[in-house]
This record gives C-alpha cells, structure tokens and sequence, in this order.
C-alpha cells in the first residue's frame, strides 16, 4: 500500500513537470494536437495593423547626401570629402560606433546642418524624413539624394530567452515572432501568455502583458516591436522542479539505491 502511494505520488509529480502542447505552441487557434489538418487550402487570414516607426528623440539616424554640386558648395559634407559627386554616410548600421558616426535627435526632435541650422524629424516616420531632408537639399545642391536610416533600433530580451541580452535590428519593421528569433527562441519553460512588455512611448513608459500563444496576436496593436522594447518572459510554474526538483530527485534516488544496495552486500 505504501509503495503504490510512492508510485502514484511520484507519477503525479512527473506529470505536473510536464510542459503541454497548449503551452508551448505559439499562436494557436484549436489546432494544437490536432492529428489531420488541411495542407492545401488557406485555414484563415489576418490583417495587419499599419505600423510606421516615428523618429524619437535620442534615436541614432544615418543620413547620406549624393548631389552633383562641387565639394565647396555642398555644405552637407564634411571638409575632407572626395570630390564631385561625393556620398557622405553620416552613420553605419552598428552598435557601439553608432552614436559617434551617426546624428544623434536632439530632445527637441531636432538635427542640426550647417548653414540651415536644425531640422525637425521627431514624430516623421524614415520616410518622411528623407522627403523633408531632400526638399531642403534641393534648395541648395544640384539634384541631390538624400538616403535616411535608422542605425539603433534595438530591442531588449530577458528571462526565459535562449540568448538574453540586446537586439540590433537591420529595419524599422519587425515582427515580434521575429525579434524571439532573433533572441534564439524562448525556453521550453518559458509562459508564452503572459510576457511583459516595457514600451516607450511620447515621453511615458507603458506596461502590457502579451499572449504569444493565441494567434489573434497577429492582428494586436503589439505585433510589431518599437525602439528600446523591453521584453521579460517569465517561466512556467514547472520551472522549479525542471531546473532543481528534477535533478536533486536523480541524485537522491541514486544515493538511496547505492545506500540499499550497500546494505544488502553488508548483511550476514
């Protein structure tokens, strides 16, 4: 009686170190364990949110002037350019060096130019602000082009993430399934439904929870991750016994055998 007690005590609390699929999967929609699902026909379809990321002050922006003015007469470079023609990359895609090659928004939402003095891009998406940068270099420079980046667009992952840390990302439009790539997944442990998100926005810092298992996720205002995102996952409640119950179980068993079998060699 005492020994199926142990046993039956013991299969529950494997059991309930289990991970199931319905915590697991991501972006689900009642086909997880499904066994037979249709491979040719579309099963639905979502429509994305419209998202354009708007400049912030403090972001890192890479300017690049192209014109067929002389070099005197194209204030937009620096002394030191090569000739007619010549391109200035006023930033590269990059982490550390970026914010001394690259022009850095003022608090105001401004970049300052020589001659024209500072420009406002806070509140412009890329594309706008190209448009406005190049309208002003018309002004100046013989048919210009003007090609404007955004060079610290990063995120931060912590907690159940394969690989925590920061982000780079190379564009302004990533999804969040993305990003988790980008980070080596989360942990098998990991709680899909309820990773906190830390979000700068107009000079305030929001707080969301986010469902990550539910695939109406696709359509949340939340798909697509914004500058500076901080993103925490926490674990599971079986994290414990994964990561410590677990493996003290093992050693105790194996202790408890090598102590029973000792004793059994040592009988008369």
């Amino acid at each position: 009686m005492a020994r199926t007690k142990v046993l039956v005590l013991m299969g529950l609390m494997i059991c309930g170190a289990c991970v199931p699929n319905r915590k697991f999967v991501y972006l689900q929609k009642d086909d997880v364990n499904v066994r037979k699902l249709p491979t040719d026909s579309v099963m639905r379809e979502h429509e994305y949110l419209a998202f354009d990321y708007k400049i912030q002050p403090q972001d890192i922006l890479s300017i690049r002037f192209e014109s067929l003015s002389p070099q005197e007469y194209n204030f937009f470079n620096p002394a030191g350019s090569m000739g007619q023609g010549s391109i200035l990359q006023q930033g590269a895609m990059g982490g550390a060096g970026a914010l001394l090659i690259g022009e850095l928004v003022d608090p105001d939402g401004n970049v300052p130019f020589p001659v024209i003095g500072k420009v406002k891009v806070a509140g412009l998406t890329i594309f706008e602000a190209q448009d406005k940068l190049q309208a002003i270099a018309t002004e100046y420079l013989d048919s210009p082009i003007v090609k404007a980046r955004l060079i610290n667009f990063r995120i931060t992952m912590l907690g159940e993430v394969n690989k925590e840390g920061t982000v780079i990302l190379g564009n302004n439009r990533v999804s969040m399934m993305e990003a988790i790539g980008l980070a080596g997944g989360l942990s098998d442990i990991a709680d899909k439904q309820n990773v906190k998100l830390i979000r700068d926005i107009n000079g305030k810092t929001q707080v969301q929870y986010l469902n990550l298992l539910d695939e109406d996720f696709i359509s949340s205002p939340y798909y697509y991750v914004h500058q500076n995102d901080i993103l925490i996952v926490p674990s599971l409640r079986q994290r414990p016994y994964r990561r410590y119950f677990g493996q003290n179980l093992a050693l105790l068993v194996s202790t408890l055998t090598l102590i029973v079998f000792t004793l059994n060699l040592t009988k008369p």
